[in-house]
């Protein structure tokens, strides 16, 4: 089913990105809706800190009150999934950027003048028993999130990378007990400079795999080496584990629209200008849509840039075409 009346801005997304974008939005008068499939990113947790006046927030309670703020001005917002989209020149009648159409996945097709997307990215963990099921909770990935809450206590670092090294490093800021677990990385693999650091920061380094992440009474209590390994079978006593994520950026929607991308180490993402503009008129990219190391913090503002620079560039396409 394909609405006539289209919206002046579709926001794929309704996390902090796509709220605080939709917000700004509503509130400049815009007709939006903003599509959410409800997958956050960090749902696993049970708080997000280090975003001033929310810190200790849950992360489903921010959601709950972004909902109800952005429906104060009038924005729509739909439980569904964004499965397509096309986009026609600006000439055809879209104005201020181009003319979309966004295929939903519940059956309804809308217009938007602007898109955004802010489908964020997903988190995928090395493949070690246990790991999954205590992600958000004493498995962590970030010590700016979680540091606080776990400090002085015996930490693990998971090395899936050599840039786990700065991992560890970091985490010395909150606890003193720290073991980088070689596990993904060889020996040879760390340089004469990452020894050194380790080494003044008091990591202690354990060479090989780690086979299982072990549980006792709903709480982690170590990890166990694999039997091959040195010190093969060995169990290492831990109360928390970092372990860093693959990020798997939801850029479906940008590769489809033809957006230019950008490959990092942490994936590709989507050539922006400092608003949050794609390479394709009228495509905006925010939060962990546009790049990995975006905080919730970090997300919302990008948001707000892209929300108010989509209001100046919908005003301007509209006085350029009714001026004489």
């Amino acid at each position: 089913m394909t609405e006539n009346t289209g919206y002046e801005v579709v926001v794929v997304g309704g996390g902090a990105a796509g709220l605080s974008a939709a917000l700004v939005l509503g509130r400049s008068r815009r007709r939006t809706l903003v599509v959410d499939a409800g997958e956050p990113r960090n749902a696993p947790s049970a708080h997000m800190q280090g975003y001033l006046s929310r810190d200790g927030m849950s992360p489903a309670a921010f959601l709950a009150v972004g909902r109800r703020e952005i429906a104060r001005y009038g924005v729509e917002l739909v439980r569904d999934r964004v499965v397509d989209a096309t986009r026609e020149d600006a000439d055809r009648g879209g104005g201020g950027g181009g003319d979309f159409s966004v295929v939903l996945a519940g059956g309804r097709t809308v217009r938007a003048r602007q898109l955004v997307v802010a489908t964020g990215l997903e988190d995928e963990l090395p493949p070690v028993p246990g790991l999954a099921e205590r992600f958000g909770r004493d498995v962590l990935h970030c010590p700016y999130c979680h540091g606080w809450e776990s400090r002085d206590l015996p930490t693990g670092v998971l090395a899936t990378s050599v840039l786990s090294v700065h991992q560890a490093l970091m985490v010395t800021r909150w606890s003193k007990d720290v073991r980088l677990f070689l596990h993904e990385v060889g020996e040879s693999e760390l340089t004469d400079q990452d020894l050194r650091r380790l080494a003044a920061a008091g990591v202690t380094v354990v060479p090989g795999e780690v086979a299982e992440v072990v549980v006792t009474d709903d709480r982690l209590t170590g990890v166990r080496l694999a039997g091959g390994a040195p010190g093969g079978g060995s169990f290492h006593a831990r109360e928390v584990l970092y372990a860093a994520p693959r990020a798997v950026p939801r850029n479906d929607l940008l590769v489809r629209l033809g957006a230019e991308l950008r490959e990092t180490p942490f994936g590709s993402y989507p050539v922006i200008d400092e608003r949050g503009l794609t390479s394709v008129p009228g495509l905006w990219a925010a939060g962990n849509a546009s790049g990995f190391a975006e905080q919730v913090v970090n997300a919302a503002s990008r948001g707000y840039r892209a929300g108010a620079a989509i209001n100046a560039e919908l005003l301007m396409a509209d006085l350029d075409e009714s001026a004489p």
